[in-house]
C-alpha cells in the first residue's frame, strides 16, 4: 500500500471491490476489509487479476477490518 499526499492510495493484494461512493470504498484484500473513507473518491484502475486498485480522491481514513470480526460486530450492533 502506498499513500500519495493523500490524493492517491496505490493497493496491491486486492481480491475484490464490495462497494464504493465518493465517501467510502470498501476493498476485499488478502490482509483483510479495507475500508478508506474519504471526499470525492473514485476508482481510477482496478485489476483484480494481479491484485492492483488506485484510488484518487482526498483520503481521511483508512481501516483494516479482518472479515470474521466484521460480521460479528455488526451483528452486535442491530441485536
Amino acid at each position: 500500500m502506498m499513500l500519495d499526499n493523500r490524493q492517491k492510495l496505490v493497493l496491491t493484494g486486492a481480491e475484490d471491490v464490495n462497494g464504493f461512493n465518493e465517501e467510502t470504498v470498501s476493498v476485499q484484500t488478502s490482509n483483510g476489509l479495507l475500508i478508506v473513507k474519504g471526499e470525492g473518491l473514485h476508482i481510477d484502475k482496478l485489476n483484480l487479476e494481479t491484485g492492483d486498485v488506485t484510488i484518487d480522491g482526498k483520503i481521511n481514513a483508512m481501516q483494516y477490518l479482518q472479515s470474521d470480526n466484521t460480521r460479528s460486530r455488526l451483528s452486535k450492533l442491530f441485536r
